[in-house]
């Protein structure tokens, strides 16, 4: 007999107790039909402040298949979902949000894809996304056309973690080693071939989002600094036409009084082009901090995450 393949699927969880049950009763359902792969569930608890964990060493009692990764604080979804892939064991890792917005019926749909063109990466691909906000939506939208014009990796448009990827495409991933991390970009980053899945994004079942505009905003910047230095050179050009302007300006000025002998009068226009650049030079010095923030984060070469304790291996 052929040694079965096996399948590793990776859910990161935080405060998720209204939802855990569920989805592991769902991911169940789906897997359970697949008798050619050994498959394991690995949860990763980013330390949730309900009753999540308590409710995943419930499950890993009754289901062996479950693995318990119980992270020693919040870290974050990004570093809790590099803690899944680090330790997944798979032949192929799929990556799956606890609230099932994507669903996990399509798990058969990517390992198909995957099988049949030979794929490293099979990538969900949103059509619809229903229950959210129309200016989600919009500026989700902008952000991924941002990111297409301003980034030199190509990444899919609306695209999430929802995906497939091999053993191959996993240990690629594993060698990427930064702190500031935008799971989405370095995905496209690795490169092999990748697929995409197309499918309508559900609401969540249960529970509250655990992203604000906020955070939101921070992950987009996370992505911009992370995948593209084109921010720098806007200040930098914006710099030089200011500067251009200005001499310019002041040489006009110049010749002015000395063939006319007029000063030239004028507070609020004056008071207009201080503010204005003054406000040019805060952007630009914003700009350069994002950059250098990125920088003081990965000197410091702290580890990611740490593990409290793991159940089930």
């Amino acid at each position: 007999m052929s040694k079965k393949e096996k399948l590793s699927i990776i859910i990161p969880c935080y405060n998720e107790q209204e939802m855990i049950d569920l989805c592991h009763k769902s991911v169940c359902a789906v897997i359970d039909p697949l008798t050619d792969f050994d498959a394991e569930i690995v949860y990763i608890n980013d330390g949730s402040k309900d009753n999540t964990y308590e409710k995943l060493l419930e499950i890993q009692k009754k289901d062996k298949r479950a693995i318990i990764i119980n992270l020693s604080r919040n870290f974050g979804k990004e570093a809790a979902m590099t803690a899944g892939i680090n330790n997944a064991q798979g032949d192929a890792v799929i990556i799956l949000d606890a609230d099932l917005q994507d669903p996990p019926d399509l798990i058969p749909e990517l390992i198909k894809l995957w099988k049949e063109n030979d794929a490293d990466v099979v990538y969900g691909q949103r059509v619809k996304r229903e229950g959210e906000t129309w200016l989600k939506k919009l500026t989700a939208r902008f952000f991924y056309k941002l990111m297409s014009y301003i980034s030199s990796t190509e990444i899919p448009l609306n695209t999430g973690d929802f995906r497939l990827m091999n053993r191959r495409a996993v240990d690629a991933l594993n060698q990427l080693k930064e702190r500031h991390r935008f799971l989405k970009g370095m995905f496209a980053w690795v490169g092999y071939k990748q697929i995409p899945l197309e499918y309508n994004r559900a609401p969540r079942a249960a529970g509250n989002t655990k992203w604000n505009y906020f955070k939101l905003l921070d992950f987009a910047l996370e992505g911009i600094t992370g995948f593209s230095i084109i921010p720098l050179r806007i200040a930098s050009f914006c710099g030089f036409l200011i500067s251009l302007f200005a001499f310019a300006f002041g040489g006009f000025i110049i010749l002015k009084t000395i063939f006319l002998g007029t000063d030239m009068p004028g507070y609020a226009s004056l008071m207009v082009m201080i503010t204005f650049l003054s406000g040019i030079q805060l952007l630009c010095i914003g700009i350069l901090g994002e950059y250098i923030g990125r920088i003081f984060g990965e000197t410091k070469n702290r580890p990611l995450y740490f593990i409290e304790n793991i159940h089930g291996r």
